[in-house]
């Protein structure tokens, strides 16, 4: 069979969940949106991001995706039952039971680096917990983290002051595993690493593209090409398109934009080279 996968994040973080999925599944066709006129969305309502995911799921599906891939914590954590149960019988997979199984096995004090609506949604920690009662966990809001990310600057002082900041209650805690709770976070693996090269850092993405490579065994190669749209500013997705995904010269759609109370559809909007 032929695969069409829709991979939707709020800014360029997916593109590491994107990337994992084209070394696992590189048959596969990618269908990959990036919100950014409404990144970050770790300071949204839940209603606003349950609205947002639910509405770029439903245009990805229009657009042919056969599987769903939440490649953004925040809305894995605050959306994902509700999305499984709207698009049944059509597979939704979030990224964060993978990462915690990953982090469960690397011992009972596991970090957590993550948007403020991941942190205070306590997901991490329960999904730990149903693992195995005795992991004591440490979840850590880095609001900075996703700005510095979408504005390029992971190798800036601010990034890596940043990163001490972020980590520094991690080190005390004496943390086996940190797991990397934003798919943006990844991008700033090098600098956490000097920072802290004695911490155990856990990429989500890796196991969640095992889980989707797992859901589709026989994967025929696709004869359609990938495509990618953004909401909003597009400049630095199309520049870790070209890093993250080894496109040159990557074309960027100019996809619908979904505020609240109601979506306003601009996918006539034309196509744009970037």
């Amino acid at each position: 069979m032929k695969l069409s996968i829709g991979v939707r994040d709020s800014g360029v973080g997916g593109l590491t969940v994107a990337r994992e999925l084209q070394k696992r599944l590189p048959g596969a066709r990618l269908l990959y949106f990036a919100d950014t006129a409404h990144v970050p969305y770790g300071d949204k309502t839940t209603e606003e991001i349950r609205h947002y995911a639910l509405s770029i799921s439903g245009f990805l599906r229009r657009q042919g995706a056969e599987a769903l891939v939440f490649a953004c914590n925040t809305t894995s954590a605050h959306a994902l039952p509700l999305a499984r149960e709207k698009f049944a019988p059509t597979p939704v997979f979030g990224v964060i039971e993978p990462g915690a199984r990953m982090a469960a096995q690397c011992g009972h004090k596991i970090g957590v680096l993550a948007t403020q609506a991941t942190v205070s949604s306590g997901v991490y920690t329960r999904v730990l917990h149903r693992l195995n009662p005795h992991i004591q966990s440490c979840e850590i809001a880095c609001s900075a983290f996703v700005p510095l990310v979408e504005s390029e600057r992971t190798t800036s002082i601010e990034a890596r002051e940043a990163c001490r900041h972020y980590l520094a209650p991690l080190q005390r805690f004496g943390a086996e595993a940190v797991i990397l709770g934003c798919t943006h976070y990844p991008l700033l693996l090098p600098l956490l690493r000097e920072v802290a090269p004695e911490l155990n850092f856990i990429d989500p993405a890796t196991a969640l593209a095992e889980e989707v490579a797992s859901h589709f065994p026989n994967i025929e190669p696709s004869t359609e090409s990938d495509r990618y749209w953004v909401s909003g500013p597009r400049e630095g997705v199309s520049n870790w398109v070209r890093t993250l995904m080894g496109i040159p010269d990557p074309v960027l759609e100019i996809g619908p934009l979904f505020d609240l109370p109601h979506a306003h559809d601009h996918s006539t909007r034309h196509h744009v080279q970037a």
